[in-house]
């Protein structure tokens, strides 16, 4: 399975692990071009993914974060901007980690940022240049694009997630050991050190498919990765560099992620079966289930609940899920979880369904 070949947006974050305050147009991604359109209601992204154009509509009434986008006079994305709402605070500390112990960590795609940089393994891929295209710098400052999950990244960090790139877990392995949880973006590029000590970490959240797809090794004296194998090299018959089991990436290119949900594999790995990388602009909920002790048990909570509403145990599990106590659930909210396992309204709607029971106190 091939990797996005999407939105060329770039996100810039200084040294020190801060952020920048702004997105700057990916003039040397390898990503295609990328129309954006924003009215007063919505913004559209049209983006390609390896010839398959998507279209995504986001309301702008339903984003939890500010969207500003600067376009040139022909209407093409200069740069976009990414903020925190101020009326949305107390939802953020929810959400994030401003006021809880920081021990989640994110990890952000730096060397899969590289491989799609222009002179990278797409021009290798798409036969315009040779083998010499397999050897790339290591980019040191963040300023991705989808295909590096950068909505992703930028996302986590103004919730105060703490994060690491790719060359810190290859250097020091044992980093990931500091952290309870760790959350895999679209690190599709990685060495093998990197990949051992993810998959050997018991607590790990592949948000994005497509994750450890491809083994590269890292020469820091001379500051460049080496595609060692993967991505159908060095022959189409290799997919997986790994051979990884768990690999997901057939969930790659479900971009609009409208009926998200986490599962867990043979292994008890936790991952997304869709790429989220708008989606969590303004999936409440999704956000949330990072700091579930099990974001993979949602649906089956709420399947469960509508078997036996009346057990307690039952009923504490699906409200541990929305981060509210109580001891009972009205009978007619059987409705609105049908429609959420069916997909008829979103996980977020029938999480505000819940809060607004807990609110008025009806859950007791």
């Amino acid at each position: 399975m091939k990797s996005l070949m999407m939105l060329g947006v770039l996100l810039i974050f200084t040294m020190g692990l801060v952020i920048s305050e702004h997105f700057v147009y990916g003039e040397n991604a390898n990503d295609n071009s990328t129309k954006v359109v924003i009215t007063n209601d919505y913004i559209q992204i049209i983006s390609n993914s390896e010839g398959n154009l998507h279209t995504l509509n986001l309301d702008k009434s339903t984003l939890l974060f500010d969207f500003v986008s600067n376009l040139d006079v022909n209407g093409n994305l200069l740069s976009y901007e990414i903020h925190l709402k101020p009326e949305l605070s107390s939802l953020y500390k929810d959400l994030g980690y401003s006021e809880k112990e920081r021990d989640t960590v994110f990890v952000y795609p730096s060397f899969t940022q590289s491989a799609y940089d222009k002179g990278g393994f797409y021009d290798y891929y798409n036969k315009k240049c040779d083998s010499s295209c397999l050897t790339i710098p290591i980019q040191d400052k963040i300023s991705g694009f989808q295909s590096s999950s950068i909505v992703g990244a930028w996302v986590l960090k103004l919730l105060d997630y703490p994060y690491v790139k790719d060359q810190d877990i290859d250097k020091n392995p044992d980093i990931l050991k500091k952290y309870k949880r760790v959350i895999v973006l679209h690190n599709e590029y990685v060495t093998k050190k990197e990949f051992d000590a993810i998959t050997s970490h018991p607590n790990v959240i592949y948000l994005y498919p497509n994750a450890l797809y491809a083994e590269v090794k890292a020469n820091y004296d001379a500051n460049t990765i080496t595609l060692v194998r993967g991505h159908d090299y060095p022959d189409s018959t290799i997919k997986n560099g790994f051979q990884w089991l768990d690999d997901n990436s057939r969930y790659e290119y479900d971009v609009d992620c409208s009926d998200w949900y986490f599962y867990k594999t043979e292994r008890n790995n936790t991952m997304l079966n869709c790429y989220p990388e708008y989606k969590l602009l303004s999936a409440e909920q999704l956000l949330r289930s990072l700091h579930d002790n099990d974001p993979s048990g949602l649906l089956n909570d709420l399947n469960n609940w509508l078997r036996y509403p009346n057990d307690q145990s039952i009923v504490t599990g699906m409200l541990n899920d929305f981060d509210v106590k109580g001891k009972h659930v009205p009978s007619w909210v059987k409705n609105p979880v049908s429609w959420a396992l069916n997909n008829d309204i979103s996980k977020t709607d029938f999480a505000h369904v819940i809060r607004y029971l807990y609110d008025q106190n009806l859950l007791n």
